[in-house]
């Protein structure tokens, strides 16, 4: 222990010598590489924040409702570019009860940037969606239904809890105390970044696809790679109105090239979004304009046209 304890005030000393070295022979870098850390450190320090939360079924090994609040952290690292990876981090899941209601709670955080980018694009945001269920399905070993939708609200369960769990994840001390055994350097320290990405899954923009904004996510876990090849099919959705213009019902035009079969069609409506995936080659995710009535939705596939049509009345 008093080994230890005097290395590690080497290491200190030798620290503070190369700082007191660097605002002598060089002011302005001194200076620069001080705002860097204090900036480094101020986003070290900032806690997640909720975006938005999806509602979904855990099917395996027990089944019950999931909520996944989806947050941004600025702790987890941005992508250098559309060929590098996507970092995210996922929290322990958490099971809660409210009343008779009981559900697991699992927070997913990636970078800010990384969201607001999604925000723009729907299919980034819903391969964004995909990829954290995909992640959690890997790393936690539950198997997971297909079918969610976004709620109301941007979170399950308090922010304070959020907070806690994601950040716990990121201070095991067992990783605090293996950095503080490697030597400390000048160099080191100029290219020190908040955290090592290796710690975080991985996504990452396929070869055939980096520079499109519509590509498919690859998933690396361990030593093996999950490519996502499901497509977002052309559709067309249009609210027909009465004379008066009132709202009467929404209609979903859906072309699946390759398709023969109904049997193939996974058709998934809530109240306000709607989702299909057809057998591992297309999937669409919306958010409806309106509130429909789910019982007396219908849909009718015309083979000929390998089309699917969708008729949603309104609430």
């Amino acid at each position: 222990m008093e080994s230890s304890s005097k290395g590690l005030l080497s290491q200190v000393t030798q620290f503070w010598n190369l700082l007191d070295d660097l605002a002598e022979s060089n002011p302005e870098s001194y200076e620069k590489f001080i705002q860097q850390q204090l900036k480094e450190g101020k986003q070290l320090c900032a806690a997640p924040e909720p975006q938005f939360c999806l509602q979904t079924r855990i099917l395996k090994p027990k089944e019950k409702i999931l909520f996944i609040n989806l947050c941004g952290w600025k702790r987890i690292p941005a992508p250098q570019s559309t060929t590098h990876p996507v970092p995210l981090s996922i929290g322990r899941p958490e099971d809660m009860s409210e009343a008779s209601d009981v559900y697991t709670v699992i927070d997913v955080a990636y970078n800010p940037d990384v969201l607001q980018a999604a925000e723009k694009d729907q299919v980034k945001k819903d391969q964004l969606i995909w990829m954290a269920m995909k992640c959690i399905e890997e790393q936690l070993q539950f198997t997971l239904s297909h079918s969610y939708h976004i709620t109301k609200f941007r979170i399950k369960g308090s922010i304070q809890r959020m907070k806690q769990n994601l950040m716990r994840i990121q201070t095991d001390p067992t990783d605090l105390r293996e950095k503080m055994r490697k030597e400390l350097t000048l160099e080191q320290i100029r290219s020190s970044t908040v955290s090592n990405t290796d710690h975080f899954p991985q996504l990452l923009l396929p070869k055939n696809q980096v520079s499109g904004k519509t590509g498919c996510l690859i998933q690396e876990m361990s030593s093996t790679e999950i490519q996502v090849e499901m497509k977002r099919p052309i559709y067309e959705l249009k609210v027909v109105v009465d004379q008066n213009e009132k709202p009467l019902k929404i209609e979903l035009k859906v072309e699946l090239p390759g398709i023969n079969s109904v049997s193939l069609c996974d058709l998934s409506v809530s109240e306000d979004d709607l989702l299909i995936e057809v057998s591992e080659k297309y999937r669409l995710h919306l958010n409806l304009p309106e509130s429909v009535d789910t019982e007396m939705t219908t849909a009718k596939f015309i083979k000929e046209k390998a089309t699917l049509f969708v008729t949603m009345p309104l609430v």
